[in-house]
């Protein structure tokens, strides 16, 4: 199979295109034809060597974890799936390369179950292959900040992959929601069904002409100054969730996320995604 591939830590001109053998199937895994997967920040850092003490890498390594395919081979014990079956998927492993653990800019690529639900009659593959890191990352977040019907959320980069997600969960829970975005995302924010601020100066007072309570939660998907104004817009007993700024947890009480591969949690964006509730924003595809 093609693959795009790297041999050693650097920047975009280690990326090379390559024919390698096809993936392992193991008991727990299928293999799925990729017919789409997508390109996450994390998938640079990773490259240039920046999370090499998170997570151990194996050289060569096909990077990309998310994917949306079609099953074309089942391991011995995988009920979950038959061959035929469209899939999506965030198919990060424990280790990153090597023959067992390739990623998903690949023509074919080995998924243990657990990464992996049914992909929405509704999404096109590309649609759904932009789904899973973004989209579990946002449902994750938002669960483990405590969100529910009724809460006033504030929603930190509202307007970018992670938060346009989050914003439409948050939505869907029946919860307010208010988004900090630049002024030119605010109508897409208001279409989301967000209340839209501006980022800088003047943040907290902005959010309390709003909601003067104080919000339930704070989801942060940028870090930095964005958790500053904790203090100021949290209501007493509220939860802030970050999965950028480990002040969150340490300083507020709250919750550091990284993002997990969760076949339930991907299963219920696919519902979300079934019901109209959840639609992906794509900006750009690119065809090799």
């Amino acid at each position: 199979m093609r693959a795009i591939t790297y041999d050693r830590f650097g920047g975009s001109d280690v990326l090379t295109l390559r024919d390698l053998p096809t993936p392992h199937v193991g008991p727990d895994s299928v293999l799925v034809r990729v017919r789409a997967s997508s390109v996450n920040p994390v998938d640079w850092k990773v490259r240039q060597g920046y999370l090499a003490e998170v997570l151990d890498t194996v050289f060569p390594v096909v990077p990309g974890w998310d994917v949306a395919g079609v099953v074309e081979q089942v391991g011995l014990d995988t009920p979950e799936f038959e061959v035929g079956d469209e899939v999506f998927g965030y198919v990060r492993k424990d280790v990153v390369g090597g023959e067992v653990a390739g990623g998903t800019l690949a023509e074919l690529v080995a998924a243990p179950v657990r990464t992996l639900a049914r992909k929405p009659a509704g999404w096109s593959f590309e649609e759904a292959a932009a789904v899973p890191l973004a989209g579990l990352t946002a449902y994750q977040t938002i669960r483990r900040a405590g969100v529910r019907s009724g809460h006033t959320v504030l929603v930190h980069a509202a307007a970018g992959g992670v938060g346009s997600f989050a914003v439409q969960i948050a939505r869907s829970m029946g919860a307010r929601v208010i988004g900090t975005a630049s002024a030119a995302n605010h109508d897409f924010l208001r279409r989301l069904g967000a209340e839209p601020v501006t980022y800088g100066d003047g943040l907290a007072e902005r959010v309390r002409a709003l909601e003067p309570r104080g919000v339930d939660a704070v989801v942060d998907y940028v870090g930095g100054d964005a958790l500053d104004s904790v203090p100021e817009v949290l209501r007493a007993g509220g939860t802030v969730a970050s999965i950028t700024d480990a002040r969150a947890r340490d300083e507020f009480g709250g919750q550091y996320v990284w993002v997990r591969p969760d076949a339930t949690d991907l299963a219920e964006l696919a519902r979300l995604g079934e019901t109209g509730a959840l639609t992906p924003e794509i900006v750009e595809v690119w065809l090799y």
